[in-house]
C-alpha cells in the first residue's frame, strides 16, 4: 500500500502512463491503474486513481489461481478475512479498507493508499531510526492494535512489511498505519479461519503452536519489531526454520543494551517483558503496555532527537490524564493531538485581554490563569479546564469579546483551537467537545451559586 518516497509522482497519468510495464492493466474495475506497487504470496498491489473521490487508493488483487486450486482457496481465504472488515476500521493509525470487489476472476480489496515506505527500511543497521522515533511509533501502532482488539480481532502478522511509514514534508518518518489484514483472526466469525499464519521472526510461541491466542500475541509480535528497530536484527536468526522455532520456544532474546550504543536497561526491561515466552508474563493488556511505552520518555530513558521536543505518545498520554478528555476514545484524542496547536507560555503572560474578539479557546494542560476583571482577581483557573470557549461557542461576534483580562501565573502548556480548526475535526470529535464544555459551564454556573447564596464559606 506504499511507494517509496523517492518513487516519481504516480498521480501524473502521463508519467505514470510513461512507467508502466508489459502487461499492466490499464484499470481495475472503475479504478485506473497507475502503477504496480509490489506483490505478496496471496496477491498484487497497484495505486490506482478514483476519479469519482479524486483520491488515490491501494488495490490489493488476487493471484490469478492458474489451475491450483489450493492456492486458489488459500487466496480466497485472506480475501474474505479482509473484504470481512469493509467500513468497518476507522483509526488514525490503521488503514482502511474502503470497498472489495468480489469479481469472479480476480476479487480485489480498495483500501487507503499511504504514499511512503515501511518500517522494513528501517531495520538495517545502516538505517536505523532515532531512539524516540522508534519508541513513539511503536507507542502509535500498540494504540491501533489496541484499538484493533477491541473490534474483536488479532492481526497475527505484524511485522515491519506491515506498518506502513507517513513521511513529512522533510522526509522524516512522522507517523504510522497498521496495514494487510489477510490473516486476521476475527473472534466474532463464526467462518473457519485458517491457523498458523504469520511470519516466523515475529511469531509468539503460542502463535507458532496453533493455540489459543488474545491481545499478547500481537503484542509479542510488535514487540519483535521494536527489537528490530532498535538492533538492527530480529530477537532471533538462525539459518533454518527449525533451529529458528527452537528459539522462539526456549530461548531468551541477547539483551538491547549490547546492541546499541547507550540504550537504557528500562527500555530492554519492557521489550524482554513483551517478548516474554508466555502470555502471561507479558503485559496484561494494550494499555499496559502503550504506558509502559510512554513511560519511557516521560521518564527520559530515551534521549530526545533534535528536531521534535515533544513526541506525539507525549501529548496522548497528556490528555488522557484531562479531565476535559475524559470521556472522548483513542481515535478522538489522536485528532486532538493532530489537529490542536501545542504553545507554552510564561508567568505574566496575558492570555486574553478584557474587550479583545475570541479567536480561539485554550484547554489548560498544566500551569493556571489568574481571571481579573477591572483590576480585580476574581478567580484562579488550573490545569484540565478550559478558557476562551465563548470564542467558539457564542452564536454573535458581540458575544465572543472577553469580559476579563486572563493572566498565566505559572509556566503553562495549552491545547488550543479556532472555529475553523474545530471545523476540521470529526463529528464526533466536536460533539465530545460540546459535551466537554457543557460539563465546565454547569460547573463554573454551580461555583457562582455558591458564591452568591454562601459567600463566606467560598472565602
Amino acid at each position: 500500500m506504499s511507494i517509496p518516497p523517492s518513487s516519481p509522482d504516480a498521480s501524473s497519468p502521463d508519467r505514470a502512463a510513461a512507467e508502466q510495464p508489459p502487461g499492466l492493466p490499464s484499470a481495475i474495475g472503475k479504478y485506473r491503474v497507475l502503477r504496480h506497487l509490489g506483490d505478496g504470496a496471496t496477491s498484487d498491489v497497484f495505486l490506482c486513481h478514483d476519479d469519482f473521490m479524486r483520491r488515490d487508493v491501494a488495490i490489493k488483487r488476487v493471484h490469478r489461481a492458474d489451475g491450483d486450486q489450493r492456492g486458489a482457496r488459500f487466496s480466497e481465504r485472506f480475501f474474505a478475512a479482509e473484504a470481512a472488515l469493509v467500513g468497518r476500521l476507522h483509526h488514525p493509525n490503521v488503514v482502511q479498507i474502503y470497498d472489495a470487489v468480489a469479481d469472479l476472476a480476480l476479487p480485489y480489496l480498495v483500501m487507503e493508499y499511504v504514499p511512503g515506505g515501511t518500517l522494513r527500511d528501517f531495520c538495517r543497521p545502516d538505517n536505523l531510526l532515532s531512539l524516540d522515533q522508534v519508541i513513539d511509533l511503536s507507542f502509535k501502532c500498540s494504540m491501533a492494535l489496541s484499538y484493533v482488539f477491541r473490534q474483536g480481532l488479532i492481526h497475527r502478522d505484524v511485522k515491519p512489511a506491515n506498518l506502513l511509514t507517513v513521511l513529512e514534508p522533510d522526509g522524516r518518518v512522522g507517523d504510522v498505519k497498521v496495514s494487510d489484514f489477510g490473516s486476521v483472526l476475527n473472534m466474532g466469525s463464526d467462518m473457519t479461519q485458517v491457523h498458523r499464519v504469520g511470519s516466523l521472526a515475529y511469531m509468539s510461541p503460542e502463535q507458532l503452536e496453533g493455540g489459543e491466542l488474545d491481545a499478547r500475541a500481537d503484542m509479542y509480535s510488535l514487540a519483535a519489531v521494536i527489537y528490530h528497530l532498535i538492533a538492527g536484527r530480529p530477537p532471533f536468526e538462525a539459518a533454518s526454520q527449525a533451529a529458528l522455532m527452537h528459539q522462539i520456544y526456549h530461548q531468551p532474546p541477547p539483551p538491547l543494551t549490547g546492541m546499541r550504543a547507550g540504550l537504557a536497561p528500562a527500555v530492554d526491561a519492557v521489550v524482554q517483558r513483551a517478548l516474554a515466552k508466555l502470555p502471561a508474563e507479558r503485559y496484561p493488556g494494550w494499555d499496559e503496555f502503550a504506558a509502559a511505552l510512554s513511560a519511557l520518555i516521560a521518564d527520559d530513558h530515551v534521549p530526545r532527537g533534535q528536531l521534535q521536543a515533544v513526541l506525539d505518545s507525549e501529548r496522548f498520554t497528556l490528555l488522557r490524564a484531562l479531565e476535559f478528555f475524559a470521556n472522548f476514545g483513542d481515535v478522538e484524542l489522536w485528532e486532538v493531538v493532530r489537529r490542536a496547536r501545542w504553545e507554552r507560555f510564561g508567568f505574566g503572560h496575558r492570555l486574553y485581554r478584557k474587550g479583545d474578539l475570541g479567536q480561539s479557546f485554550h484547554i489548560l494542560a498544566n500551569g493556571g490563569v489568574d481571571v481579573f476583571r477591572d483590576g480585580d482577581k476574581v478567580a484562579h483557573l488550573g490545569g484540565g479546564t478550559s478558557v476562551g470557549e465563548m470564542a467558539y461557542l457564542a452564536p454573535s461576534p458581540d458575544l465572543r469579546r472577553h469580559s476579563a483580562d486572563l493572566v498565566i501565573t505559572e509556566s503553562t502548556t495549552t491545547i488550543s483551537f479556532t472555529p475553523d480548526s474545530m471545523a476540521q475535526l470529526s463529528p464526533n470529535c466536536r460533539h465530545l467537545f460540546d459535551e466537554a464544555f457543557i460539563r465546565v459551564l454547569v460547573r463554573r454556573l454551580h461555583a457562582a451559586h455558591e458564591a452568591l447564596a454562601h459567600p463566606r464559606r467560598i472565602l
